[in-house]
């Protein structure tokens, strides 16, 4: 018996960012299952550019089309009061905010500008916030309402290049665990998902065969089941899915170390005990701060810390940011005690502490600032020694209050000392560490980050998001000897005065934090600790990490509903049935969710979207075959692509051209030119009218191969700068019984002359996707299916070309975002043991060879035959037959063929141009 369906009838369901992606599926599906949708989208770019409103009015239509009802609203999400107003307007109420609206700028952290920091900001954690706050009066007058916050695996685990986007997913941990506190009284559910699924966004950093399995509709369902009246206890609680999985995360904190809080309590003294620190045999699974009176009684009753060698830190420089006064004094008199330079900064007092430092023998300078003024702050320790090793984030204000009360320059001001103050801070240090090849940064979240805490939406929002940003800036340090951790201190100081009775105030001397401090910024920890977490006080320090449930894992052939995902929430819940891990980086984050891409079920084929389960059909291939002839009538709306010059010659560096090749590396030589190969780029991430895995049975990406390629010039000479767009189109699929084959081809014309200049044609091979009915044979399109075979003679020209161990990297920049050839995680994923290159990479190296021996061609045909990793050396051997090159690629190192049965057909005298 199918389960009841969940249904919206009467409710109103606010999705921001819902022009693509995410949010049309969130919007078309509420609307489905009666709700009054409002959509808003400003219709930027996902890097915040630009605005409109095509996106959101055309959802709209496609939800009243089908019989729904939507209205658009066009505003930015920091205008949250206008969006929830729509609402209000239209339909008298609002039940539902999905925060979903979001947008990259991704950068390494020594590139990072304050806009790419701030403008991650505004969207994603001032606009989650005011949304939310216009939101909850009327969820608090009718006691109920369901809030869905979007965090990702760059928050929850630190991403490379992603330390502003990190920081401001992680941050909405911490905001929605508060508002979650905060609401339950009022029946005011908040939770949080970190979803995996195709976007305008994703779509720059996962490669198309991956994103056709990552649909937006694998998180839907989730969310379906979370925003319903039926769930009455689900709340502050974090989820990640995508692809088929799901699954929930918890935070788990060790047993750690305990030690006599007194002075005996030292970095030595905690070293003996580091191995504690990081013991979870008898973890705790928390949802607030630990019991610290319970453990400074424990501590009190341990025998004095045994004495042990100093730690020092002679020639080290120390900047502590609110050094004035409480957590920052104490770590600024403890650095100076061990040997330490320290810079003492504070928006208020700093002579006091310097003053006590020069009267026990120590050198200390004072800078009176805002951390906000970061390059002010880092200036003073250059100015004063010459380098910068160590950073205390310690500086923070306090603006406690309800949520409900909270205006927007208590939000403001916590988020800028706090976060905004870190970054700033880490960034102008930034550089001087990077040169030194040395840094230790220590950044300060709070239990009120980790957990959340009542009163406190602005302070956990900063806290957590600090978290988020250490763990992305630690990826970014670590070869370079740069350490970035995050402490949770509990100690009595000026602002736990405000929340802490006086007598616990002064039992929690901050006296028993700077031990932990001071031993995490030196070179002593052993396997060196960075990018964790750890919460400190009382003498106890103990690391506290993510726990992931085994999860539910879905067939990907069969659409999933939020009934099914009801029908199994006891599994997403449960940590305790043996299944439970640890993940702690992206790759391991998303592990699970590309496992999942070889799970089938049903062979009765795929659902309706969002229907209950169709009945098999006699013949279970037919449509598959009906999509197939749709699919081919199915016209793109064409992708834009603009490149200039510059780009022309990184294309060109890309496929091995040398700064003596000047025609390809110099804008300014007589014969510059971009290479003919450069063809199949404008069209790398074009956006195809149908969905690969729709067309035939059993689709996974783990089983797809690029298996040939085919290039025809069609304008010549090729623009070495041009404004393209690019019109994908599906030319065949062919059942080979074991396999299936997909080909696309694709358009790409000159945007402001109109005419085409070039056309592509790319086979894929899915191993298990046959059997459905298909044609058994492709059609012969000339020149585009030909396999070219090699003469018995010997070869008329051979080039030899080593590959350099950074070609993929190169290559890369011209549009490539496949992580399997850059993340050694993710290439493990895929069954190779360091990432591969690019076929296209290694086309492009040998047509060329082509162009270098006999000119230039109009079109080219290539059956890709094996891996290259980056360093081998590619040996192309060609045979002219006529006007025709036949040539093959072998690797050199192996002896195997890379490229097989290729030929290339020469413009003539006409076109030829040797470089």
């Amino acid at each position: 018996m199918a389960a009841q369906q969940l249904r919206y009838d009467g409710q109103t369901v606010v999705v921001t960012g819902a022009g693509g992606g995410l949010g049309k599926a969130y919007a078309t599906f509420f609307a489905s299952r009666g709700a009054n949708v409002v959509v808003n989208d400003l219709g930027g770019s996902f890097k915040g550019e630009g605005g409109g409103s095509a996106a959101a009015d055309k959802v709209v239509e496609e939800i009243r089309a089908a019989g729904g009802n939507a209205v658009a609203n066009y505003d930015d999400v920091v205008n949250g009061e206008a969006i929830i107003a729509t609402a209000i307007k239209n339909y008298g109420r609002i039940d539902v905010l999905i925060n979903n609206a979001g947008i990259l700028r991704d950068i390494s952290f020594k590139n990072m500008k304050d806009q790419d920091w701030d403008l991650i900001m505004k969207v994603h954690v001032v606009g989650a916030y005011k949304c939310a706050r216009a939101a909850w009066p009327y969820f608090r007058k009718q006691k109920y309402g369901r809030l869905i916050s979007t965090a990702s695996a760059a928050g929850l685990f630190g991403s490379f290049g992603q330390c502003n986007y990190s920081a401001a997913k992680l941050s909405q941990v911490g905001f929605t665990e508060t508002l979650a506190k905060e609401g339950l009284k009022y029946n005011i559910l908040c939770n949080v998902i970190a979803p995996i699924a195709a976007s305008r966004m994703t779509a720059t950093v996962m490669p198309p065969e991956v994103l056709d399995v990552l649909k937006p509709e694998w998180v839907v369902p989730l969310v379906a089941v979370l925003a319903h009246p039926s769930n009455e206890s689900e709340t502050g609680s974090i989820f990640e899915c995508g692809g088929g999985h799901m699954a929930k995360l918890r935070w788990e904190r060790a047993k750690g170390a305990l030690l006599r809080a007194d002075d005996s309590f030292t970095p030595a003294a905690l070293l003996k005990k580091w191995d504690g620190v990081s013991d979870f045999s008898e973890p705790e699974y928390p949802t607030g701060v630990a019991d610290f009176m319970g453990l400074l009684e424990q501590a009190q009753k341990l025998p004095p810390n045994p004495p042990a060698q100093e730690i020092r830190f002679e020639g080290k420089v120390v900047l502590i940011t609110g050094g004035g006064a409480g957590l920052g004094r104490i770590y600024c008199l403890q650095f100076a005690k061990y040997g330490a330079k320290v810079v003492v900064n504070d928006l208020m007092d700093c002579d006091t502490v310097v003053n006590e430092i020069k009267k026990m023998g120590g050198e200390a300078v004072g800078v009176k600032a805002s951390a906000e003024d970061g390059d002010k702050v880092v200036q003073a320790a250059i100015d004063a020694y010459g380098r910068i090793d160590i950073i205390v984030n310690n500086a923070g204000i306090l603006r406690d209050k309800a949520f409900t009360n909270m205006d927007d320059k208590q939000f403001h001001q916590v988020l800028d000392v706090h976060l905004r103050g870190t970054y700033k801070v880490s960034k102008a240090a930034w550089p001087y560490m990077l040169k030194q090849k040395y840094g230790r940064i220590v950044n300060t979240t709070s239990t009120s980050g980790i957990y959340g805490n009542f009163g406190q939406a602005n302070y956990a929002a900063a806290k957590c998001g600090i978290l988020g940003f250490s763990r992305a800036l630690a990826r970014e340090g670590a070869k370079y000897n740069i350490f970035v951790n995050t402490i949770a201190p509990n100690a009595g100081t000026a602002m736990t005065k405000t929340i802490m009775p006086e007598e616990m105030v002064q039992a929690f001397k901050p006296d028993y934090v700077a031990p932990a401090v001071l031993l995490l910024c030196s070179d002593n920890v052993p396997q060196p600790a960075t990018g964790r977490l750890f919460e400190i006080g009382s003498g106890w320090v103990g690391e506290t990490r993510w726990q992931r449930s085994g999860g539910a894992q879905f067939p990907i052939d069969v659409t999933l509903t939020p009934e099914a995902v009801k029908g199994v929430w006891e599994k997403v819940l449960d940590f305790d049935d043996g299944r439970a891990d640890h993940p702690e980086d992206a790759a391991a984050g998303t592990e699970k969710i590309m496992a999942n891409m070889e799970n089938r079920g049903s062979k009765k084929g795929p659902q309706g979207a969002y229907g209950l389960e169709q009945g098999a059909k006699k013949d279970e291939g037919a449509e598959y075959r009906t999509r197939i002839e749709e699919a081919k009538k199915a016209k793109a709306e064409g992708t834009d692509f603009a490149y200039d010059e510059r780009d022309s010659i990184l294309y060109n560096l890309g496929v091995g051209a040398k700064r003596t090749d000047l025609p390809l590396v110099f804008e300014n030589d007589d014969k510059f030119q971009v290479l003919p190969t450069f063809g199949v780029i404008p069209t790398f991430n074009a956006v195809a009218p149908f969905s690969m895995s729709e067309l035939v049975p059993n689709f996974s990406p783990m089983m797809l191969l690029h298996g040939e390629q085919y290039l025809e010039i069609r304008s010549f000479p090729i623009p070495t700068e041009a404004l393209t767009t690019s019109y994908p189109k599906l030319v065949e699929v062919v059942d080979k019984g074991n396999a299936g084959i997909i080909v696309t081809g694709s358009t790409t014309v000159d945007k402001k002359s109109g005419r085409e200049l070039f056309y592509n044609e790319s086979t894929v091979f899915i191993r298990g996707a046959g059997g459905f009915g298909g044609a058994k044979k492709g059609s012969d399109r000339g020149a585009a299916t030909k396999v070219y075979k090699t003469p018995s003679r010997a070869p008329d020209a051979v080039v030899e070309e080593k590959t350099t161990e950074e070609q993929a990297a190169i290559y890369r920049l011209s549009g490539d975002r496949n992580p399997l050839h850059i993340d050694p995680e993710f290439s493990k994923v895929g069954g190779f043991a360091t990432p591969i290159l690019h076929g296209l990479c290694f086309f492009g190296i040998a047509g060329k060879a082509v162009v270098q021996q006999f000119g230039m061609f109009k079109n080219i045909k290539v059956r890709f035959a094996g891996v290259v990793l980056p360093g081998q050396t590619l040996v192309t051997e060609m045979w002219k037959e006529g006007n025709v090159v036949v040539f093959q690629t072998k690797v050199k190192e192996t002896g195997k063929l890379c490229i097989a049965g290729a030929g290339a057909e020469l413009v003539g005298e006409v076109g030829r141009s040797k470089l």
